[in-house]
């Protein structure tokens, strides 16, 4: 017997209980819930592959340390996800490279530790309890390669990260042998069709009636928009307006330095959310620069070597050395003196740094995106809420992620 593979095909089929838009991680854990709900899904994505422009800029992280209730709960069920992958999705042995590693949000100053004390007291109000306070030398003694300088962290060991296009992969192939999905409802199918550009959403009416393609037309009785930064573009097609905005997001890989601690957890500056952790017997690297602004969505999206090496140089106000000393001795080494490279991505930002999630515009027409770079935690628990909401099995007066809500500032989640 052959082992499950994604299902492409090489003609756009006519017609389809819902088309997705997007192959990224999002698009294809919307086909697997709407696969394992009975539906007939067809995936298009613009690129030849699955998963190959927003998706795998990510880390690949995963926490529960949110600043509102709603979010933790989103997130908590797609962790639930991972840990039991193979089984819920019926891929024996599927390995999503799953590693329980923590989040180690450090403090330079007392206000930001101060700002971890609130947050990690409401946190422990909506159910959160294993988050720890430690003193920096409570942390030091934990982790001695940390600063001097780090007055105090937030800890939640059971945070973590997976490696992001196994995951892809796996909603795909999940999603493509949707019989094989433990408590599916029968009939689920999905298929997929790479290098196939959406050009429109049609509407007849009051409801969506087809969408046009670099293949031809099909026919759906339901579209769900999950193109990532792309998103807004494509439903304006319909005629509906989204606040959308695409913000440029880059990653430095190094492979092979030895000076990063193997078993380190994610470390996370507080003031900067300049962040690294442990990959590939080096590490993975990032910085989201709150002052990047916004622009319109990119394929591909440029790579910057100065933003590199804002992280790299222990002069830089956001260098990965104001947390961890070693980084000193991988500049001293040669900036560092192996190889690395960067990839870029975009952020699909709300004004909230919420979701999308639901039905938009005319009858028929959901959104699955907006997640400000949390698409890979909160992607599972949202995209099942949207197939829900798509079949009438969720309350969509109770949705805290309906894309017409009113928008609330938030200050605390600095990733």
């Amino acid at each position: 017997m052959s082992p499950p593979a994604v299902r492409f095909a090489d003609a756009l089929p006519s017609t389809a209980d819902v088309v997705v838009i997007g192959g990224g991680v999002v698009g294809c854990a919307t086909a697997f819930f709407a696969a394992r709900a009975g539906l007939r899904v067809v995936v298009l994505e613009r690129r030849a592959a699955l998963g190959t422009l927003t998706t795998p800029v990510s880390t690949g992280a995963f926490r529960l340390q949110f600043d509102n209730p709603e979010e933790i709960a989103t997130v908590r069920e797609g962790v639930e996800l991972f840990d039991a992958f193979a089984e819920r999705t019926g891929l024996a042995g599927w390995d999503l490279g799953l590693r329980h590693g923590g989040h180690l949000f450090c403090s330079l100053t007392e206000a930001t530790l101060d700002r971890s004390r609130d947050l990690v007291t409401r946190q422990r109000d909506w159910g959160l309890t294993d988050v720890e306070l430690l003193s920096g030398d409570e942390a030091r003694a934990r982790w001695p390669w940390l600063s001097p300088d780090v007055c105090g962290a937030r800890y939640r060991a059971a945070d973590g990260w997976l490696d992001v296009k196994r995951l892809t992969a796996g909603y795909a192939t999940a999603a493509s042998n949707a019989a094989g999905i433990p408590d599916a409802v029968p009939g689920g199918s999905a298929t997929f069709l790479a290098g196939t550009a959406v050009e429109a959403i049609h509407v007849d009416g009051s409801r969506v009636r087809s969408v046009s393609t670099s293949r031809g037309e099909i026919d759906a009785d339901a579209v769900i928009v999950a193109a990532g930064p792309f998103s807004a573009v494509l439903a304006a097609t319909a005629g509906v307006e989204v606040e959308i905005a695409p913000t440029v997001r880059q990653k430095l890989v190094i492979p092979e330095l030895p000076s990063v601690p193997p078993d380190a957890p994610m470390t996370i500056e507080e003031e900067t959310a300049a962040h690294w952790r442990p990959a590939m017997r080096g590490c993975l690297a990032l910085f989201t620069d709150s002052s990047e602004p916004p622009g319109p969505p990119l394929d591909p999206v440029p790579v910057e070597h100065d933003w590199a090496f804002g992280l790299l140089d222990p002069g830089s106000g956001h260098a990965l050395a104001r947390v961890a000393p070693f980084w000193r001795d991988a500049w001293a080494g040669g900036a560092p003196s192996v190889h690395w490279f960067l990839q870029a991505g975009q952020y699909e930002v709300t004004p909230d740094r919420r979701p999308y999630l639901g039905p938009v515009g005319p009858d028929g027409l959901h959104l699955n995106a907006g997640y400000s770079g949390h698409g890979i935690m909160a992607g599972a628990g949202g995209s099942r809420l949207v197939v829900d909401l798509l079949t009438g099995r969720a309350d969509a007066a109770a949705n805290p992620y309906r894309p017409d809500r009113r928008f609330v500032t938030r200050e605390h989640d600095i990733l």
